[in-house]
């Protein structure tokens, strides 16, 4: 009896055996890489520009930039990463897992600064905008592929990652740019290898190279697909089971926040694969989603949704968008900016594709660019609640009474102490002192307190009011010295600095 053939297996197998089409290949020369060196320059200049404004007129604060600037600076110290904005001896390994950070403390040794890792920020995203041309340059014109790089770097998540002052994700998105370039370029084995350096970027990245293994298995890599599934698997395992419980001070990973799906890993699976619209229902279940959702397709035209390195994106930004914490669902964070790569050649690819295949089309990929940086301009002069840009393009970054009162508090504070402050005053302090947010550091450190009686928190994973802050002060014996608009400083008359705060700055 003949073996049942089920519909379309020809098809199929017709696919699988099919080769690959032919990477065009692309020369540059000199004047169009001047253009594109152009194009970077322009966005690192305002970039930086916004960056350091954010510095000067105290927005920029101590989740993130304060964290990451006390770990680059740690670690070009040769001392283990520790950070006392995350609490008295918090290794920064036991709360993510982002070994790459290392490699930025040779920056230190220049200029010891955190405004360092804003010029760093804008080289890692410029380094990202160089694949997305040379993809595109497969495809597109020369000044259609500078477009498609303008298009990237001016993108709402790349200004909301120059916003958010710094995160490890930075160092992921010219990886990730340029995997998506190595395998549009059938260059599977250094996709491979940019995969894997993603590991060391942070823990969950280990699902994204099980993603990339789906992309190699669509694209017939059957070797790579294998060992990119067994090198996200265990390195997820990796990170998760391993590193991090050693580091952190629970002795855990304490990061699993998708109560919807189920109270662990092995119950969210469940629910996905027994009760999938269920899971896909918590997809779109809030405005805040589904803005995002539109926010990352319609510049693009809901492309991306027609091409396979589409799945890329996917494990992080489900992760975000089935997440318990609503404000992971903004289109404000850091984190969209290693999908705007992405999603951009994504869409480019299925534009090529489509334009390929009907010719009344043909105009697409040039109608996409054209619409994306259409959106991109309008964005960036109307909306600067999604666009920050706009800010520091209108003048309206400037420095405010309420800066220069943090900042006359910042100088009263001296060298090599241990301090409390408020969010906006910590990246002021990590230079030379063992600065934490209002009780994070325990209470028998500090000998002094800066108090912003103007946010309706200081900041922290749990935060205390202005008047919770001052209220514990005075209870520990503090005294207040100086006060000025919002702004109060308290010093506590008996307690003796203590050497965890004189020796946090030293090489140990």
């Amino acid at each position: 009896m003949p073996a049942r053939r089920f519909p379309g297996q020809d098809r199929v197998r017709t696919w699988l055996r099919a080769p690959r089409p032919a990477v065009p290949a692309v020369a540059v020369t000199r004047r169009q890489g001047l253009h594109l060196g152009l194009v970077l320059l322009a966005f690192a200049a305002l970039s930086i520009t916004h960056s350091f404004l954010r510095f000067a007129t105290y927005e920029a604060k101590g989740y993130d930039l304060g964290i990451f600037d006390q770990v680059v600076r740690q670690y070009a110290l040769f001392n283990a990463p520790l950070s006392s904005v995350k609490g008295v001896d918090f290794n920064i390994l036991g709360d993510h897992f982002h070994p790459i950070l290392a490699l930025l403390a040779p920056a230190y040794w220049i200029w010891p600064d955190p405004r360092m890792l804003g010029i760093i920020m804008a080289l890692a995203l410029c380094a990202a905008a160089v694949p997305v041309y040379l993809t595109a340059r497969r495809r597109v014109s020369h000044g259609w592929s500078l477009a498609a790089a303008g298009v990237v770097l001016f993108s709402w998540p790349f200004q909301a990652m120059v916003n958010w002052d710094f995160h490890e994700v930075t160092l992921g998105v010219p990886i990730m740019a340029w995997l998506v370039w190595a395998l549009d370029g059938e260059r599977p084995w250094l996709a491979l290898g940019l995969g894997t350096a993603l590991l060391t970027v942070r823990e969950d990245m280990g699902v994204t190279v099980c993603a990339l293994a789906v992309v190699f298995a669509l694209r017939r890599r059957w070797v790579q697909a294998g060992l990119a599934l067994v090198l996200g698997l265990a390195g997820y395992w990796f990170a998760t089971s391993v590193a991090i419980p050693h580091f952190s001070p629970t002795g855990g990973f304490g990061y699993w926040q998708f109560q919807a799906l189920g109270p662990d890993m092995g119950s969210s699976l469940l629910t996905i694969l027994t009760r999938p619209w269920e899971a896909v229902a918590a997809l779109f279940d809030h405005p805040l989603k589904l803005a995002l959702w539109l926010l990352h397709l319609v510049p693009l035209l809901f492309l991306p949704v027609l091409s396979p390195l589409t799945l890329l994106a996917l494990p992080i930004l489900l992760s975000r968008l089935w997440n318990d914490r609503l404000n992971v669902w903004a289109p404000v964070y850091q984190y969209d900016a290693i999908l705007a790569p992405i999603l951009m050649l994504a869409a480019l690819e299925a534009a090529t594709g489509l334009a390929a295949r009907f010719p009344r089309v043909r105009r697409l990929p040039q109608v996409l660019l054209a619409w994306a940086g259409a959106v991109t301009l309008a964005g960036t002069a109307f909306l600067p609640q999604v666009f920050p840009f706009h800010r520091t393009l209108t003048g309206q970054m400037t420095t405010t009474q309420h800066a220069r009162d943090l900042d006359q508090a910042v100088g009263m504070i001296p060298d090599g102490v241990c301090v409390e402050a408020a969010d906006n005053a910590v990246p002021h302090l990590t230079d030379r002192t063992h600065v934490g947010l209002h009780g994070d550091i325990g209470d028998d450190l500090a000998t002094w307190m800066i108090v912003d009686t103007s946010v309706a928190e200081l900041g922290g994973w749990d935060p205390l009011t202005p008047d919770q802050a001052l209220e514990r002060a005075r209870r520990l014996g503090f005294e207040r010295v100086w006060s000025q608009g919002d702004v109060v400083v308290l010093h506590h008359p008996t307690r003796p600095v203590s050497a965890t705060c004189t020796d946090y700055l030293r090489h140990r």
